[in-house]
């Protein structure tokens, strides 16, 4: 992944280079116009990944631009273990007239989805277990903090206007299926030798089980149909990177078991995101701050690490911990019934130039990620009267902010297309030590 990384970087200076000699006015756009992206990476017990994505935007007779008219996006891609990423997103504000109209169909399969336990700092992390170069006696397994989940989703959101040209209301429903497993061993080990074998041993999720945290109703996942409404304020000048304005919007998403979910429950979601120009065209400061919250009901264990907001920016919307939400920390690190997250970012356009008869820019950004519990899912009162050994697994109270920093790269067609690379790093070893994320747009 660093490899990668570094390629970018090279990637970038290269383009910066060429466009001293080759700077010109922007272009209209018009028509249909398309970015596209390979996507290689690799992972010790994953695979390799490969793949693609596309993404096509329609500007029509170009009076709009660098506004759409239709967006779709397609992506592939797959590990070579079996893990893969199946994806169509819709997105236009002309299908129907007055409406913002999106549509997701994705099918996503993780081999190893992150699983570190519940309420943040109060779930103890053992990066040693995981470490395979310590003492037999200490590692357990590099999937200790894993298990296997299948995600079938269908998403559709609406928003219309309220009043104005700034307040619109917001609608929706999500179908999504999880299917939940123990990671499969025999899988992963197939063609390794030696100390790369995959210990069949329990691992978090399994313990989990066997303490009663996670119900036998739960432990394989569930169907979650929730139907979402809410209101919205929304002045920022560009959607994919604004300069100036503001992005705020109150959500409640509710799941009721007459149209077959689980369990009924339903959450609050408050976002505001703001955007300050500091120099114009070039450089903005951004911030966003969030909280979410259980309102009702009980919401399944495998449910918990969903961020609802109005609109998708990526093929997942989880955490907190990770490439959405808190760069740099475990994914999935802070999972609660109710938690508050935030960012702060410099963004920088360094360079503009055409190329390839279409516009670019280059960006940087530099950042700070924090987020924490404020609502714990029970573990306490469960695994009282068990015979478990807490310290190793639990330290009561702990939980408190965490944070990373970091800083990244993006490569932008058209102000729509983003390419980006985000590498955070975090102080504190309970979350990490840092990560790397290649995809597309910006965070928020």
């Amino acid at each position: 992944m660093k490899k990668y990384y570094l390629s970018v970087v090279l990637f970038c200076l290269s383009l910066a280079l060429f466009a001293q000699t080759e700077k010109k006015e922007e272009l209209v756009k018009k028509n249909w116009n398309f970015g596209a992206l390979p996507t290689i990476t690799f992972d010790t017990d994953l695979g390799f990944q490969y793949g693609t994505l596309v993404n096509l935007y329609d500007y029509g007779d170009g009076v709009r631009f660098p506004k759409y008219n239709h967006s779709l996006y397609f992506e592939v891609s797959r590990f070579t273990k079996g893990s893969g990423i199946n994806r169509f997103y819709y997105d236009s504000d002309q299908l129907i007239k007055g409406l913002q109209t999106s549509v997701d169909l994705s099918y996503l399969s993780d081999q190893g989805y992150d699983f570190y336990g519940f309420n943040g700092y109060d779930a103890v992390y053992q990066p040693k277990w995981i470490d395979d170069a310590q003492p037999a006696d200490i590692y357990k397994t590099r999937m200790f903090y894993k298990y296997d989940r299948k995600l079938f989703r269908f998403k559709v959101d609406l928003q219309g206007h309220l009043s104005g040209e700034h307040i619109r209301w917001i609608g929706g429903f999500n179908l999504q299926n999880f299917a939940i497993k123990s990671v499969n061993l025999e899988k992963l080990n197939k063609g390794k030798k030696g100390s790369d074998v995959l210990p069949d041993v329990p691992g978090l999720f399994e313990r989990y089980q066997q303490w009663g945290i996670i119900s036998a109703k739960e432990a394989d996942g569930g169907f979650v149909p929730t139907l979402k409404g809410g209101i919205v304020f929304d002045s920022r000048d560009n959607r994919p990177n604004p300069m100036k304005g503001i992005w705020t919007e109150a959500v409640i998403e509710g799941a009721p078991e007459f149209l077959g979910s689980e369990s009924s429950f339903a959450k609050l979601s408050l976002i505001h995101r703001q955007y300050f120009t500091l120099i114009p065209k070039n450089l903005s400061f951004v911030y966003r701050l969030a909280y979410q919250t259980t309102i009702a009901g009980h919401t399944p264990f495998y449910y918990q690490s969903q961020v609802i907001t109005s609109v998708l920016t990526g093929a997942l919307s989880e955490g907190l911990g990770g490439a959405k939400t808190m760069r740099g920390i475990l994914r999935n690190r802070v999972v609660g019934d109710g938690f508050v997250y935030g960012n702060a970012e410099m963004r920088w356009k360094f360079v503009r130039f055409r190329w390839i008869n279409n516009n670019f820019y280059l960006g940087l950004n530099a950042f700070t990620d924090f987020g924490k519990v404020t609502k714990k899912i029970d573990v306490k009162s469960i695994i009282a009267p068990s015979p478990v050994p807490q310290t190793e697994y639990f330290n009561w109270n702990a939980e408190k902010f965490h944070y990373s920093y970091g800083a990244g790269l993006r490569i932008v067609m058209n102000e729509n297309f983003v390419i980006a690379a985000d590498y955070g790093m975090t102080p504190n070893v309970q979350d990490g030590k840092s990560g790397m994320y290649i995809g597309l747009n910006y965070l928020f």
